[in-house]
């Protein structure tokens, strides 16, 4: 077995061969022939070359834009003689977060910013940025900018680009407007009040007592109705409530009365049904259902609502 070790370099005029044999292993140098000078350059410049040469960064690829625009109600009370109109707003989905509120901030902020609309937790907690999307009562932040046919993976990237989606925004409807998506909720939260929405046990607390006990049968009875985040999607989706609401209760007032009416440690079940027992009040509902329908949380005000009317009934 031979193995040999060669030194490339432009001066190199001899290698080093290891050779076995009866002396063991040893190594013997043995002369190269003479090389010109124009391939001992080669010779440099091709070991020059393999050492400095790196990778070539990869190129980056530009997605094709995919516009969409908003058509978002605007009134502005301070401007003399303005009418509500609606501003047209394009805008890059590839650029933009997956929900309406991601496009109304993105719009706020690049493109026009007296823009004005509510938000706060952008986590469907708070109930801040409820408006119309669409035709449909919801919140913004959980509602999300694209529809099922532009999801669709079958559909090409000649067909979506040809076709450019819109999207309408407006305000709570039948509602005053306080500015552009900004509704006026003071009378939804007298109504509220009304309700007198605290807890009222029949007796005090006595000395070192803690907080007011209930079983957990009693307390799976306040499921569905303690999570509603009082947004006021269900209410201004009511028609009931559109031709009654200095009246009318409305789904979300009364879903939060039934929430305490049914509260074991509460100790005015009796006062608060009588009263909302009232045929403006409560009997304005006629089960449209459209308040269960849009419920951004999947509550029931439908239900919640039928079952007072039930326990009035058994009384």
């Amino acid at each position: 077995m031979v193995m040999s070790m060669i030194v490339l370099s432009s001066t190199a005029r001899s290698v080093l061969v290891r050779r076995t044999g009866g002396l063991g292993h040893y190594w013997v140098r043995q002369a190269l022939p003479a090389l010109s000078l124009t391939q001992t350059n080669y010779m440099s410049t091709r070991v020059q070359k393999t050492t400095t040469t790196t990778a070539a960064p990869p190129q980056k690829t530009t997605k094709p834009q995919r516009i969409q625009y908003f058509k978002v109600y605007r009134w502005d009370p301070e401007a003399p003689n303005q009418q509500p109109y609606l501003s047209t707003y394009p805008v890059d989905l590839n650029d933009c977060g997956p929900m309406v509120l991601d496009a109304l901030i993105k719009i706020k902020n690049e493109q026009d910013p007296t823009l004005t609309f509510r938000r706060s937790c952008r986590e469907g907690i708070c109930g801040s940025c409820a408006m119309n999307i669409n035709g449909s009562n919801t919140l913004a932040c959980v509602c999300y900018i694209e529809g099922k046919m532009d999801k669709d993976s079958s559909t090409s990237s000649a067909q979506s680009s040809a076709k450019v989606a819109t999207t309408k925004i407006y305000p709570l409807p039948h509602m005053y407007v306080v500015k552009d998506l900004v509704p006026d909720m003071s009378n939804f939260y007298e109504q509220y009040k009304s309700i007198e929405p605290w807890l009222q046990p029949s007796k005090p607390k006595e000395p070192q007592q803690g907080e007011y006990l209930q079983s957990r049968q009693d307390r799976a009875k306040l499921d569905g109705m303690y999570e509603c985040i009082l947004c006021a999607c269900c209410s201004t989706a009511c028609p009931s409530y559109w031709w009654n609401a200095n009246t009318y209760l409305g789904p979300a007032v009364l879903m939060q009365a039934y929430r305490w009416i049914q509260d074991s440690r509460d100790g005015s079940t009796a006062n608060r049904l009588a009263q909302i027992d009232d045929p403006l009040k409560l009997y304005r509902c006629h089960t449209i259902m459209n308040c269960t329908k849009v419920c951004p949380k999947h509550l029931n005000p439908g239900k919640a609502i039928a079952s007072i009317k039930k326990q009035l009934a058994a009384h």
